[in-house]
């Protein structure tokens, strides 16, 4: 009788055991389902930040094509234009003298026209020199051109001919620095974007690596637990042949 109860007390701790430890293996089956999805999920993003990483590094590419001027190059650019700039204002300065203004605004006068020629001329001749002095020392054809244009055509085609050209100049600049910024701002945005990505891909590397240590953890687990419960199950039906056999 006292065996019948040890062996009743045995199998009663046991199938509690048992019970528990099945519970145990519910939970970390389901623990363990919940960290497979998070680290599919992990991976994908992972593989999305590599694209992303990869259309910032073709953007950047692309970036450094459109904005390939340095620094250097860009400020003898604006040097450039500004001198250009001065040759022709002071070009106008010289046509726009009250002798060269009066000879073709002036009425008629016979008695002062081989007078204001002369006058005329020399403005013209030194305008033009003044261009062609600067077209040659900047490489510059436009340059060239109006000193061509200041030699031969009327004063008001010649005025016209350099207002459009400071209105181009003063373009120009304006267009360079707004691209110049463009880029400069370009520029900032993608290394921000790039660092910041960086950083994602390897926190959610170490995430990764991270949950495949608990996929293990909780793979072991379970496996060592169902060795339990089946050594606890061993130990019952050989607690129950021993009571036969008495």
């Amino acid at each position: 009788m006292a065996n019948q109860k040890a062996y009743e007390d045995l199998k009663a701790a046991k199938e509690s055991e048992i019970a528990a430890g099945q519970a145990q293996i519910d939970t970390k089956t389901e623990e363990l389902a919940t960290t497979d999805m998070k680290n599919a999920q992990a991976k994908e993003d992972v593989e999305d930040t590599r694209k992303s990483l990869s259309a910032d590094e073709q953007f950047l590419m692309m970036l450094k094509e459109k904005c390939q001027l340095t620094d250097k190059e860009w400020e003898e650019r604006q040097k450039t234009r500004q001198l250009e700039m001065e040759a022709v204002s002071k070009a106008l300065a010289i046509l726009s003298g009250d002798d060269a203004h009066d000879l073709f605004t002036r009425t008629f006068n016979p008695a002062l026209v081989q007078e204001e020629s002369s006058a005329h001329s020399a403005r013209r001749t030194k305008a033009s020199k003044l261009l062609s002095a600067v077209a040659n020392k900047l490489h510059s054809p436009r340059l060239a051109t109006l000193a061509y244009r200041v030699r031969l055509d009327a004063f008001t085609r010649v005025k016209k001919a350099i207002d459009d050209m400071i209105a181009q100049l003063l373009k120009e600049k304006e267009d360079e620095i707004k691209h110049k910024d463009f880029c400069v701002d370009e520029f900032n945005t993608n290394q921000l974007q790039t660092e910041k990505k960086e950083r994602e891909k390897q926190d959610l590397i170490s995430k990764i690596d991270d949950l495949q240590l608990t996929i293990k953890a909780l793979a072991d687990a379970i496996s060592s637990l169902k060795a339990e419960i089946a050594e606890m199950q061993v130990q019952m039906k050989r607690a129950g042949e021993d009571r036969e056999k008495e």
